[in-house]
């Protein structure tokens, strides 16, 4: 009979003690309130990831919408200077189990972490959490690996087999559901959900792909962003659980609604600012239609006279990905004085 074991301890909420009343109402969070006072009354509360791979690219994304705060060293709290907002940093795996209770109003994690903590506590009216935007950055997969010089090819073959993960909820879902199939049987009743896993599921908190190696597991069930330390660790991917990238999400009852969108907006605005540069440039009329087909900008390009007779000047908004060749073809077509600019924001 198959089991999930814990290897370093409870797969639950980590590092919380001194639960305090932290702010009016059922909200109680696990931070030194007895420092903060009650300066967190009338705040919204924005959980971001403490450390680990999404975290410097969340202090990057807050930098560039303007959200202003000083975070002392021993503190996982921050007041934001310019907003009624508060900072709460957190594992990024807790994140979904405080904005899908309504502990805090807005989060970012991954969409890995949303799917393991969702595969047992199913959102209802009232809990659970809201996506709201794909942030387009700490895109990854969570794959079954096995031994790349192993017998095994097929996920199947690991039914009944020892399989070591950070992810035992999505790991036990997706087994339980290879095995049903295998036996031929329904995966969405309530009989089969409770039926006894063969596969012997263990969780580790990291070196997750050591385990084979050190004869721990079969195969393991891992994020994989380039597959380098995957292939490092002698490992190949056979099946995708699920693919994640980071995600902004909220509550279903956030305190400050407006505030929510309004921070929605500005994180918008940056995540858009990333996809494209302005680029600006000036052609002779005649070439003009030409160019508006390199150039047609997210809604227009915008087309100004010049005072050089039966000259303009334009600007667009091009793909940061595709602006080499935009001005390899506006070259061809005659542009000149061709400029290409960073944009910081745009809604």
């Amino acid at each position: 009979m198959g089991s999930i074991e814990g290897v370093n301890g409870v797969n639950g909420v980590n590092g919380v003690s001194g639960v305090q009343k932290a702010r009016s109402g059922s909200r109680s969070l696990p931070f030194l309130t007895d420092v903060l006072g009650n300066s967190l009354n009338d705040r919204l509360l924005f959980a971001v990831p403490k450390k680990g791979r999404l975290h410097q690219a969340c202090l990057d994304l807050l930098l560039g919408s303007d959200i202003q705060f000083h975070r002392h060293s021993r503190l996982d709290i921050a007041l934001v200077k310019n907003l009624p907002l508060a900072l709460v940093f957190l594992p990024a795996a807790d994140i979904p189990t405080f904005v899908g209770e309504g502990r805090v109003d807005l989060g970012i994690t991954g969409r890995d972490q949303v799917a393991e903590h969702e595969s047992v506590t199913p959102s209802t009216a009232t809990t659970g959490v809201v996506e709201i935007l794909d942030l387009g950055f700490g895109k990854c997969s969570l794959q079954v690996q096995v031994p790349q010089k192993g017998a095994i090819t097929r996920p199947e073959e690991l039914i009944g087999r020892n399989v070591v993960t950070s992810f035992t909820n999505l790991a036990e879902q997706y087994f339980r559901k290879l095995e049903a199939e295998q036996a031929g049987e329904a995966t969405n009743g309530e009989a089969n959900g409770k039926a006894p896993l063969k596969t012997n599921i263990k969780f580790v908190g990291g070196s997750v792909e050591a385990a084979c190696a050190l004869g721990v597991a079969d195969g393991i069930v891992d994020l994989v962003e380039s597959g380098e330390t995957m292939r490092a660790a002698g490992l190949t991917a056979i099946s995708t659980v699920v693919d994640s990238s980071a995600i902004l999400i909220k509550s279903k009852h956030p305190s400050d609604l407006k505030l929510v969108d309004l921070i929605t907006a500005r994180i918008n605005g940056v995540i858009t600012a990333q996809k494209y540069v302005l680029c600006t440039y000036n052609i002779h009329r005649a070439k003009l239609d030409a160019a508006r087909q390199i150039t047609p900008g997210k809604r227009a390009p915008t087309v100004t006279s010049l005072e050089e007779e039966d000259w303009v000047a334009v600007q667009a908004m091009v793909g940061s990905k595709q602006v080499a060749v935009v001005m390899d073809k506006l070259t061809a077509v005659g542009a000149e004085d061709i400029l290409v600019m960073k944009i910081e924001n745009a809604r």
